[in-house]
């Protein structure tokens, strides 16, 4: 029998098969190219970081910006409403009715009680003539008890 060729064949296959798996390993890295490779992505990581920190600062720039609007607004509607309410107590006709005032985006609602159409009427007058007021809703109920 040639089993002995064979045999020798095959193992000889498998050493040309093993010899030829080993060529295409790369070699292992040097110690300068770890180091310098650790650098690249130090520096790498660095530029995420400094982008990451533009756009957090750039988003806190923006909502900064709308929190002062808010601020701002509702400090204008609360000197609206102090406004009003100072004019509707220096009326003679108004300064004893229990008018609720309230002022959203420069927008004035007048809630309560109002003896007469005509006092309900001079308060709204009143609260348009206040600087800023850009609108009016007079919910006053005309004829109940103040």
């Amino acid at each position: 029998m040639n089993v002995k060729p064979r045999f020798f064949g095959l193992v000889s296959l498998t050493a040309i098969t093993l010899a030829l798996a080993a060529c295409d390993r790369p070699e292992p890295p040097t110690v300068g190219q770890q180091i310098d490779a650790g650098i690249e992505r130090t520096n790498q990581a660095a530029q995420e970081t400094v982008r990451d920190l533009q756009a957090a600062g750039q988003e806190i720039k923006q909502e900064s910006a709308k929190a002062a609007s808010v601020i701002s607004e509702g400090a204008a509607d609360m000197g609206i409403t102090a406004k009003v309410r100072t004019a509707l107590a220096g009326d003679a006709q108004l300064s004893a009715i229990s008018i609720k005032v309230d002022t959203t985006n420069n927008v004035v609602t007048l809630t309560g009680p109002a003896p007469s159409q005509a006092a309900a009427d001079r308060a709204s007058d009143l609260a348009k003539a206040v600087d800023g007021v850009t609108e009016v809703r007079n919910q006053l109920v005309v004829g109940s008890a103040s």
